[in-house]
């Protein structure tokens, strides 16, 4: 699925998920997922909002990742895209998603 960085100024706050994603991959009894980014496993939690228009997912870890990705934002630029893959039960692989690879292929449902 594809997500879209979320931030405040030039501080990374987490992934934007998006309320048809949520639907469709987030239980609602789930209060926390599996995160993999490159070699780390994370475990975050999941806000009670966020099946309620909320979908965000959030941890300093996540934001620290964005940040070593280079994906630093100036002011005014639009979210960065990513994959968010379904890896297993309630766990997930966040990846970069190539320029080539945006332009070639049509984007799945991505955040609302």
């Amino acid at each position: 699925m594809l997500v879209k960085t979320q931030s405040r100024g030039r501080e990374y706050t987490g992934v934007k998920v998006g309320a048809r994603n949520v639907r469709r991959y987030f239980p609602q009894r789930v209060d926390a997922i599996e995160l993999a980014l490159d070699h780390l496993q994370i475990r975050c939690g999941l806000a009670p909002g966020f099946w309620d228009g909320e979908a965000q997912i959030s941890d300093p870890r996540l934001c620290a990742w964005l940040e070593e990705k280079n994906f630093h934002g100036k002011l005014g630029q639009p979210p960065v895209p990513l994959a968010l893959i379904p890896c297993g039960n309630n766990s997930f692989r966040l990846e970069q998603i190539g320029m080539d690879e945006r332009v070639r292929r049509k984007p799945p449902p991505g955040p609302d």
